[in-house]
């Protein structure tokens, strides 16, 4: 198994943006407060078209709601189709890369296929430069841009991941990443595979909307608050939402498996996202360096624990994640270095939570393995 820095070593150095009008140079780093823009596309795709038009209107959520049974002001309705769909995910990307693991973890694979962009883009969007001949397979794209221009010829805002795009128009469906996995869940369950778990038990969503809505606000952002702060001010405060959040997160995960209790719910995978890139990226790239992931015992446990579940830790691909990070964001590292660590052996040692016991399926099963034309090609222990 090769530790991380051998496979970073091996890269080229990246194709330098900066002083070219394709720069990202002030697209992350504006001054003061990071705020995020959070105004996406809010169509869903939905097993009934009819009932959710026909629904009251909803209001938008920074979370989403697996309860959501209409739309927002503005937003369509789309049939639930197999094959007919194709789920851009950027493997770099942590709200993306919350979008793949449910997908596997549903059994959705056959369903919706999957696209995956390159880690590193400019200022336009994101490439599918992984690709053959750099063009997506399916779609036929070279940029993700072109997908939102054939929905939106004038699209205003950032072209971001994860995108689901209507395979026949070419045209990105929705971006709306919070309420896409939820609807995964609820509007695709016809397609599930048999021993799918349920990841928003009914008799837990009260209780989990708030968790929810904590991780999202003060650690899945909070990194980013803390990493585009333009400010001394903004970055101290930013850094003590974030390590509050996460000392209430490990002393959660004192006598509980997973954030929910036995088993897993969307919830961990929320987390699980923003703690895998924690060491590799955060820790240092946005001076979250309080500690490492690796210093909070129930936190690191915890996410060792899901990262050794199928679904999770078989989805990363570490290389990926830091060349992203590191290459794109010119604010924070103009030099556009990717450091060559940390090593990865120890996210398969022993993790001890089976003895708070639960189990991660609850009354379903594991998904099978990745399938070959999907396993993450860069770095990654479970892989080799």
């Amino acid at each position: 198994m090769a530790p991380a820095q051998d496979s970073t070593a091996e890269t080229t150095d990246p194709q330098p943006t900066a002083g070219t009008e394709h720069s990202t140079s002030g697209a992350y780093v504006t001054g003061g407060e990071f705020t995020r823009d959070t105004n996406y596309i809010e169509d869903r795709v939905v097993a009934d078209v009819d009932a959710v038009t026909a629904a009251p209107r909803e209001e938008s959520s920074s979370i989403g709601d697996p309860r959501t049974a209409g739309l927002t002001e503005d937003a369509q309705a789309w049939p639930v189709e197999p094959g007919r769909y194709r789920l851009v995910a950027a493997r770099a990307c942590p709200w993306a890369h919350r979008s793949i693991i449910i997908r596997r973890l549903l059994g959705l694979e056959d369903v919706i296929s999957l696209a995956t962009p390159g880690p590193v883009h400019d200022v336009r969007s994101w490439t599918f430069d992984l690709s053959e001949g750099g063009r997506d397979p399916v779609l036929g794209t070279e940029r993700l841009q072109q997908n939102y221009f054939a929905r939106f010829p004038d699209y205003p805002r950032g072209i971001t991941v994860p995108a689901l795009v209507d395979v026949p128009s070419g045209g990105v469906v929705t971006n709306n990443y919070p309420q896409l996995t939820f609807d995964l869940s609820t509007q695709w369950q016809a397609h599930h595979r048999a021993g799918a778990p349920d990841l928003i038990p009914e008799d837990l969503i009260e209780d989990m909307l708030p968790v929810i809505k904590r991780i999202f606000t003060e650690v899945n952002n909070g990194v980013y608050r803390c990493g585009f702060a333009g400010s001394q001010r903004a970055y101290s405060e930013a850094y003590e939402r974030l390590f509050t959040a996460l000392d209430w997160l490990e002393e959660r995960l004192d006598d509980r498996r997973y954030l929910m209790g036995e088993h897993i719910t969307e919830a961990d995978v929320r987390l699980f996202t923003t703690l895998v890139r924690f060491d590799p990226v955060y820790h240092g790239h946005f001076k979250c360096n309080r500690n490492k992931l690796t210093e909070m015992p129930n936190l690191w446990a915890y996410a060792r624990d899901l990262f050794q579940t199928p679904g999770f830790g078989d989805t990363v691909d570490f290389d990926q994640i830091k060349e992203h990070y590191y290459v794109v964001h010119e604010d924070v590292n103009p030099t556009q270095i990717v450091p060559q660590g940390p090593d990865l052996e120890n996210w398969l040692s022993d993790h001890g939570r089976e003895k708070l016991g639960g189990s991660p399926f609850g009354a379903g099963t594991a998904p099978g393995p990745v399938a070959e034309e999907e396993r993450p090609p860069g770095a990654n222990p479970l892989h080799g």
